[in-house]
C-alpha cells in the first residue's frame, strides 16, 4: 500500500470536486500539498457521505449502508488540525484483526498512536484504494456519534469491501462499503485503523 505524491493526491481531490464539498479553494489545497510531509496523506474536510460515493474498486462506486443515514454525526474524538492537514504513519491496524474497539483503542493510545477519523480512512482508500483487500478492510475508531445524554452511540465506522448479499444488492458485490460494527463486537476482517500523528500541510 503506497500513497500518491501530496501534489498528485491535490489534483485528484480538486479533480474529482472534493474541495469544493470542503469549502477549501483547489489553490490552497495545491499550497498545503507543496508544503506537507513526504509519504502522508492530505486531508480535507468533505463530509463522509459525499466521499463514500467517490471511492472506487475497479468500476464499482463506494456508498454508505442504508441505516447509517447519521453518519455525517460521527465526529472525531481525537483532536485535528484545521483542513488542510496531513495525516502521517498510517497502519490500518492488522494486527488488531479479530479484536473489539473497546480493547484496542486503548492499546493504540498507549502505543503514542491516533485512531483514524471516518473521513481520513475514507481519504485513504480514495488515494489508495488498496488499503482495503478481501478479509483485510479496517474500522475508523476516531469518529463516533455523541447520544443526547452526552454517552457514545455504540456504533463503530468502518471501511470494507461488499460481497453483495441482502440490503447491499448484487450489483454492489465488490464495492467499497461504509458501514459499521458495534464497539464491542470483534470481527477476523476488520483491523483498527491509526496514525502516528496529524500536522498542519
Amino acid at each position: 500500500m503506497a500513497l500518491p505524491s501530496l501534489p498528485d493526491q491535490a489534483e485528484r481531490l480538486v479533480r474529482l470536486g472534493v474541495h469544493d464539498l470542503a469549502g477549501i479553494p483547489a489553490d490552497v489545497l495545491h499550497e498545503a500539498a507543496a508544503s506537507g510531509p513526504s509519504g502522508s496523506l492530505l486531508m480535507t474536510s468533505a463530509p463522509a457521505s459525499e466521499l463514500a460515493p467517490l471511492l472506487r474498486l475497479g468500476d464499482k462506486p463506494g456508498f454508505v449502508v442504508e441505516d447509517m443515514t447519521d453518519v455525517d454525526g460521527f465526529a472525531p474524538t481525537v483532536e485535528v488540525p484545521p483542513a488542510p492537514y496531513a495525516v502521517v504513519g498510517l497502519d490500518r491496524g492488522d494486527a488488531f484483526l479479530n479484536r473489539t474497539p473497546a480493547e484496542s483503542v486503548p492499546e493504540v493510545l498507549a502505543a503514542g498512536r491516533s485512531p483514524l477519523t471516518l473521513t481520513e480512512g475514507l481519504h485513504w482508500v480514495l488515494q489508495d484504494p488498496g488499503a482495503l483487500e478481501r478479509n483485510a478492510c479496517f474500522m475508523t475508531p476516531g469518529s463516533r456519534l455523541r447520544r443526547a445524554d452526552g454517552s457514545y452511540d455504540a456504533r463503530t465506522p468502518a471501511l470494507w469491501i461488499s460481497s453483495g448479499t441482502g440490503r447491499d444488492g448484487r450489483e454492489r458485490r465488490h464495492a467499497p462499503k461504509l458501514g459499521w460494527c458495534w464497539w464491542g463486537n470483534r470481527h477476523t476482517w476488520l483491523g483498527i485503523a491509526s496514525c502516528e500523528r496529524r500536522t498542519r500541510a
